[in-house]
């Protein structure tokens, strides 16, 4: 087991991973704990592709390990995608073996990292990845994890690492949807990310003056949807948007038809077709209600792409510093938030199985209800 250091002198050389999934701009929140790291005169090693670098050092023509130099650092670009790649995501204590046997690999990898006397780890992660982290840091591992999630999903802090960048890229295309849309006088349905919580979708809705926003914490009626439409829908106004969160639920829509999608009377809440195939699910049903042409788009999984914004860059370099300050501090299990105006260090037990979603007082709800935009009515 590795021993849990408590004393900020201790630590030597600490490493830091990047769990599953591309965000872009990952290199800054690397240069913000490198830089931070090498101040306080320790060394600092990124591995590969999650834990990937350590258990499987073979596979790398590097060992799977790089060691975070200044020289490396400075030569990194902050705007670009993480040099140490990412997480496969794959959980190292359920790791499915060639014969399809299951095995656990936490031991091996807190051996591993024990022998490469790493004193500590800084992991960037998402909701899943906090799971794990939790999970080896009850079993020894001296860890500090910083959020990153596309949907701004995970608890206890303000802002998760990736989700500026991605809101401005969906609003981006989304503003074109909306053109295309007025141009053909037709109704966009557009799909986004947005599985659990509807931050994107309502964000992105209110910036591109959307008609209506829909997602997963307002289950709602697609008979009231294309009611509201009807309303907007006018000689002058030929043209409407519909934004569809991924994870949007519904009350009147019938799953077991999805060659022919209907809406029925009010029910319990079910949920559409998977993610990549709700805003034709959407789209389809809504066109038997209105006689305006309603054509789909998925615009979801093209936001993780992009340039990182200046905010995500800046943020970046303050997770990463952040986390260096809470190892100084001998904090451990636990995760960098920003609480703005401050980065806090909030024990894990705090963010993990936790999804934040969209609050029913929320500011943006009232917002988005100001502007005329339907959001469906929460049960």
């Amino acid at each position: 087991m590795i021993q849990v250091l408590g004393h900020a002198g201790l630590h030597r050389r600490v490493a830091i991973n990047v769990g599953a999934g591309f965000i872009p701009g990952m290199n800054s929140v690397l240069m913000g704990a490198a830089l931070a790291g090498g101040k306080l005169g320790w060394e600092m090693i990124g591995i590969r592709d999650g834990f990937e670098g350590l258990l499987h050092p073979d596979r790398y023509p590097d060992g799977g390990l790089v060691t975070l130099s200044p020289e490396l650092v400075e030569n990194l670009d902050p705007a670009t995608g993480g040099v140490l790649g990412q997480a496969p995501g794959v959980d190292p204590s359920q790791v499915r073996t060639a014969n399809g046997e299951e095995v656990d690999l936490s031991d091996a990898l807190l051996t591993r990292l024990r022998a490469e006397n790493i004193d500590a780890l800084i992991s960037v992660v998402g909701g899943q990845g906090l799971g794990i982290l939790y999970k080896l840091h009850r079993r020894g591992l001296h860890a500090v994890c910083i959020p990153r999630s596309i949907e701004n999903d995970i608890a206890a802090t303000a802002i998760s690492f990736g989700f500026n960048s991605a809101l401005s890229t969906t609003i981006e295309m989304l503003n074109k949807a909306y053109q295309a849309a007025r141009s053909a006088r037709k109704i966009a349905v557009v799909e986004v990310l947005g599985e659990h919580a509807g931050w994107i979708a309502l964000q992105a809705g209110i910036a591109v003056r959307a008609d209506v926003v829909l997602m997963p914490e307002i289950p709602c009626a697609l008979k009231h949807v294309a009611a509201r439409l009807k309303d907007k829908i006018s000689a002058r106004r030929p043209y409407g948007l519909v934004v569809v969160a991924e994870g949007a639920k519904f009350v009147d829509y019938t799953p077991a038809q999805e060659d022919q999608p209907s809406v029925n009377a009010l029910k319990a809440p079910l949920s559409p077709p998977a993610k990549g195939h709700i805003a034709e699910a959407v789209a389809a049903a809504l066109q038997q209600l209105i006689a305006t042409e309603i054509y789909p788009l998925v615009i979801g999984p093209w936001a993780r792409g992009g340039n990182p914004t200046a905010l995500d860059q800046q943020l970046g370099m303050a997770y990463g510093a952040g986390a260096v300050q809470a190892l100084k501090a001998g904090q451990n299990g636990v995760m960098v938030a920003f609480v703005p105006p401050d980065i806090k260090f909030v024990p894990l037990t705090e963010a993990i199985d936790k999804v934040r979603t969209v609050p029913a007082d929320s500011e943006f709800l009232r917002l988005a209800q100001s502007l005329g935009i339907y959001l469906g009515t929460r049960l």
